[in-house]
């Protein structure tokens, strides 16, 4: 029988962090959704602690910030990504790693703690602000990291986005999905999880005929943008298709090449989805966004950026590229053995 694709997606929890009370809420939250999980009473423990002190660090450090909570999925199962996002003064990271290292005469047992639980970790800090992330599996099974990362938040007043993205993975194959739903609210949101289903029945299709599909089911609403690319490992390859407003491009430390949407509506109307090949992708980071996004902006502005986790990748620019008028949504992915 052939295994199922892993499958990463969905919206996270965001919680406020600007005063004290939040780091407990911060706590139990991630708790309740490690718990909801399938963690154990210590692995959710573990959890909790990280999360309160990453919300603590934003109060001492920055007065105010977030904490982000999602799940993460890994080879070994799944898991929980919790990440921290501020605009407060930059640190260093090797330093403030070693136990007893603050830059505010505090005790600096905060990111030292948050090592030894988490089994992933990584962050990216300047004078914009820093931005921490850690994943933690279950203790005791072997994990590979997926590299890939996804930051959003639906536009302010709504409790749910009209942007929606997948990630499949299959052995060396893997495809993402972005979807913007026209507008926001609820239809929006209906109209991008319309999109979400029809992704789910077929998640390794070939881009132009998954996009024809998605066409047909998301048919009766109010449509949408729609990107989907496929990484073929083997040999190193992207082929992408996309429809209206999206942004997509292919990042390495010397610069990047955007790929090119056709315009029209999914679910109302376009010719036809053409998809690009694009042979030496091996080895590049893709990163996918909505319009809820600026789009002139550069991963050269962000001095070592490039080489971080995706998910500090995602996290960063929608902290810093938000437009505030839309939903927003970041998705990025290394591609083979990108770093």
């Amino acid at each position: 029988m052939a295994t199922l694709p892993l499958m990463a997606g969905g919206l996270p929890t965001a919680i406020p962090v600007d005063e004290a009370s939040r780091v407990g809420q911060a706590r139990r939250a991630a708790q309740q959704m490690a718990e909801s999980l399938g963690f154990d009473e210590t692995d959710a423990g573990r959890a909790a602690l990280v999360a309160m002190e990453l919300a603590t660090n934003i109060l001492k450090h920055a007065q105010r910030g977030e904490i982000h909570l999602q799940q993460a999925i890994s080879q070994a199962g799944t898991g929980l990504e919790i990440v921290a996002v501020d605009r407060g003064p930059g640190f260093d990271f090797a330093a403030c790693i070693a136990d007893g290292f603050s830059t505010r005469g505090t005790q600096g047992i905060g990111l030292g703690a948050v090592a030894r639980q988490a089994e992933v970790l990584d962050l990216y800090a300047d004078a914009r602000g820093a931005v921490v992330m850690a994943r933690l599996y279950r203790r005791g099974k072997p994990h590979r990291d997926m590299r890939y990362g996804a930051a959003a938040r639906p536009i302010h007043g709504e409790s749910v986005s009209g942007d929606a993205w997948r990630i499949a993975f299959d052995g060396a194959d893997t495809q993402v999905l972005l979807i913007d739903g026209l507008g926001h609210g609820a239809s929006a949101h209906a109209a991008a999880q319309r999109g979400v289903d029809g992704f789910d029945s077929d998640p390794l299709g070939e881009p132009d005929a998954l996009m024809g599909a998605l066409h047909v089911v998301m048919g009766g609403t109010r449509g949408g943008a729609v990107a989907l690319a496929r990484f073929d490992g083997a040999r190193g390859a992207l082929r992408f298709a996309g429809i209206g407003n999206l942004s997509a491009a292919l990042h390495t430390l010397e610069g990047s090449r955007g790929l090119a949407s056709h315009p029209g509506i999914v679910g109302t109307q376009f010719r036809r989805a053409q998809a690009f090949d694009f042979p030496d992708a091996g080895g590049k980071l893709l990163v996918l966004h909505s319009d809820g996004l600026q789009t002139r902006w550069s991963l050269r502005d962000y001095p070592g950026l490039a080489g971080r986790h995706p998910a500090v990748i995602a996290a960063v620019l929608l902290r810093d590229q938000e437009r505030g008028r839309d939903d927003a949504t970041v998705v990025a992915l290394a591609l083979g053995d990108a770093r």
